[in-house]
């Protein structure tokens, strides 16, 4: 995957694209090829009251949404970008942006 925890990325397709919310990633899913982020796909979930939550009420959540309805936006020059993965002389394994060539992040250590 593209797309790791702590990245920020903008939605670019799907009911939060209008609004070109840019968010954290929170949580991946790459089995499902889902991600979870920042303030996007808010569901209300209803609960009943309990010992918990004696009033009970709706709790505001985000859901998991598709990671090709996402771009990685590029520390660099804030823009929304493709990456692409080089290998570096010491052999570790980074992402960089395509656009400004600038590192990303690291994909694996040196060996």
């Amino acid at each position: 995957m593209h797309i790791k925890v702590d990245d920020t990325v903008e939605i670019i397709t799907g009911a939060d694209a209008a609004s070109e919310l840019r968010g954290k990633v929170l949580k991946v899913y790459p089995e499902k090829g889902k991600i979870l982020v920042e303030g996007a796909a808010k569901v209300y979930k209803h609960v009943k009251p309990s010992q918990r939550n004696p009033k009970g009420g709706k709790l505001s959540k985000e859901m998991p949404i598709d990671i090709s309805n996402v771009m990685l936006v590029c520390t660099e020059c804030k823009q929304r970008t493709k990456t692409g993965a080089k290998i570096k002389e010491d052999g570790s394994k980074v992402r960089y942006c395509k656009s400004c060539s600038a590192e990303i992040g690291q994909l694996s250590p040196a060996k």
